[in-house]
């Protein structure tokens, strides 16, 4: 008699559908995390658009993107997915030298800074970066372009 094959596991699905596609048929990576993001005090990308500008917020999310323009005078703008949507990080100068390495090399963060509604778009100005240990799926981000 043979055995039914085995299910895989939801975090060996995740890794299988980033391996071959770059993303998830299933719930974001981030959707297993919410309850106890939100009990942290961590919002979601879809709520920065009903806080006020300048709240300081705390917001998770997996890196997609790293910027660094030559016309933004050392400014560096990282997009933050969650399984809500985009958030915009700002880091100034000092900001960027300081984190550095989290910035430039880590999958999943956690950013503290203001919010800052700005001629229609919102935006987080970096003050604390942590990187967030959640899974060790392999996440490919568009970096410094």
């Amino acid at each position: 008699m043979t055995m039914p094959p085995k299910k895989m596991t939801t975090h060996e699905r995740l890794c299988a559908d980033y391996a071959g596609t770059g993303l998830t048929t299933g719930p974001h990576p981030l959707a297993y995390h919410r309850a106890a993001f939100r009990q942290a005090g961590l919002v979601s990308a879809d709520d920065l658009t009903r806080l006020p500008n300048h709240h300081f917020v705390h917001v998770a999310g997996c890196v997609i993107a790293r910027q660094r323009p030559g016309t933004a005078k050392g400014f560096v703008f990282l997009s933050l997915e969650d399984e809500t949507g985009i958030a915009n990080v700002i880091f100034t100068p000092d900001a960027f030298e300081q984190n550095r390495v989290v910035v430039s090399r880590s999958r999943f963060v956690c950013v503290e800074g203001p919010l800052q509604h700005q001629d229609g778009v919102i935006h987080i100005k970096a003050q604390r970066i942590v990187p967030l240990d959640i899974t060790d799926i392999e996440i490919r981000s568009h970096n410094f372009h």
